[in-house]
């Protein structure tokens, strides 16, 4: 058998690994023969050399089949049903301020989707889902197994983060990758998705690939590249998977911080408060995901089902069925901040000038929110989920100069007045208004 040296050093030299070889690094995840210095060591040699395609579905499998992999055949729900619908999921590969999955899910599950969602934790500068989450008071993000299926057979929906059985060779890895500075891997990142949407049991699979400044991907090249490792990997697998391709030059939304979304997406889901770019990504990758499992026979279809699981109340009511099941409250839609810790410091980012905010380095404020404390320098660091920034402009915003450009929520004053100088040196300005990004790139 081959040490775990042996495997590093072949891959720093450029070399093809065997299925065997790729095996042995995953037993050595889940086992521990790779400590923690080897593991990082593989992932710069791959961030640094590369996979190719069938290294790339090795790697997958192996992790994949290094925890259990659900079946949804014999599932049923409260009335000894068994499920009538998909078993549809999304993913993202991260960005600032992203918090669509809520949405998304709730308005799938609404129109007669499964959402059996396994969620991350955040990677570098990139919020996590489950990190979200965990603002609520009480929430359990990591139930056993089957309650998890029975909470998706009755309700249409379940978010949770990696549980021990699921992938936990990816766990492994994901969290080192994100202390590393091994994040932007095409190789890992497909492997990393995959493997825990392949266990999830999926039928259609709906990717959300952002790209811009405030993403892994700076680039619409890299964008697509990804997405054709994605979807050729998954669709190969035998999981009908679709990409789309969404812009992260700016703050999606109007927060990032982990509190302060999950109160977005309360005012989102209740019809208080719908920013029209995120409101645009959650309709795009929802039509998707309706499309391509069947729910929706066309566009019109679908745009007419997402419309009225919002204006009917029924996402919303959804959601919050899905945050109480899981141990949080039962009022959540109704008293949100009641089990949510608020900042003890919030204080206004004002504009230094007068103009149209033209660019903003997204990246630079997701740094900012780590800063804070809403995100991870070490991957045993807890967080403050109540920091960030909320009331947050989008490009092309016209300012005078002392306008609020966004708040800084912090656990001190020290620490906001910091944060909103690095938010201020985030944005540029321009005397004339300039054309958004764009929001959706087709793949």
């Amino acid at each position: 058998m081959m040490l775990p040296q042996e495997i590093i050093a072949k891959k720093c030299n450029g070399q093809i690994l065997s299925e065997s070889e790729i095996g042995l690094f995953v037993d050595g995840l889940t086992s521990t023969n790779f400590n923690d210095a080897q593991v990082g060591a593989m992932a710069m040699a791959i961030f640094l050399q590369g996979l190719n395609k069938q290294e790339t579905v090795y790697l997958t499998s192996a992790m994949m089949k290094s925890g259990k992999v659900l079946s949804w055949g014999d599932v049923k729900n409260a009335e000894g049903l068994l499920l009538n619908g998909p078993i549809v999921d999304k993913h993202s590969t991260g960005g600032v301020g992203d918090k669509v999955s809520f949405m998304l899910a709730a308005i799938v599950a609404a129109c007669g989707g499964y959402v059996p969602m396994i969620s991350g934790r955040g990677l570098g500068h990139t919020g996590g889902t489950a990190d979200k989450l965990e603002s609520i008071a009480g929430f359990n993000v990591q139930p056993k197994l089957e309650q998890f299926k029975r909470i998706v057979a009755n309700l249409g929906m379940a978010i949770i983060s990696q549980t021990p059985e699921l992938a936990p060779a990816d766990r492994r890895l994901y969290a080192i990758r994100d202390v590393t500075a091994t994040v932007a891997s095409i190789p890992l990142i497909t492997a990393s998705i995959l493997s825990k949407k392949l266990a999830a049991g999926l039928d259609v699979l709906v990717m959300d690939i952002k790209v811009g400044n405030g993403a892994m991907m700076t680039d619409l090249n890299q964008a697509r590249a990804l997405a054709q490792s994605i979807t050729t990997v998954a669709n190969d697998a035998g999981v009908n998977t679709q990409a789309i391709i969404t812009d992260m030059n700016q703050v999606l939304g109007n927060t990032a911080g982990n509190a302060l979304e999950i109160d977005e997406t309360v005012k989102y889901l209740t019809g208080e408060f719908c920013e029209p770019r995120l409101h645009e990504v959650v309709v795009s990758l929802a039509k998707a995901m309706l499309l391509n499992s069947k729910l929706a026979a066309d566009e019109d279809s679908a745009n007419f089902q997402i419309d009225r699981a919002l204006a009917s109340g029924k996402a919303a009511e959804i959601f919050a069925k899905m945050i109480s099941a899981l141990g949080g409250p039962n009022d959540l839609l109704e008293k949100p901040w009641q089990s949510m810790n608020k900042a003890e410091v919030i204080i206004d980012v004002l504009a230094p000038c007068h103009g149209y905010i033209s660019t903003m380095q997204t990246r630079d404020i997701g740094i900012s929110v780590v800063g804070l404390g809403g995100g991870r320098m070490s991957n045993d660091q807890i967080i403050d989920h109540s920091v960030g920034f909320d009331r947050i402009l989008s490009i092309g915003t016209h300012v005078n100069k002392g306008d609020i450009l966004a708040r800084v929520h912090a656990s001190s004053k020290v620490s906001a007045e910091l944060a909103s100088n690095q938010y201020i040196k985030a944005l540029k300005f321009s005397d004339v208004a300039l054309a958004e990004p764009k929001i959706i790139y087709r793949f």
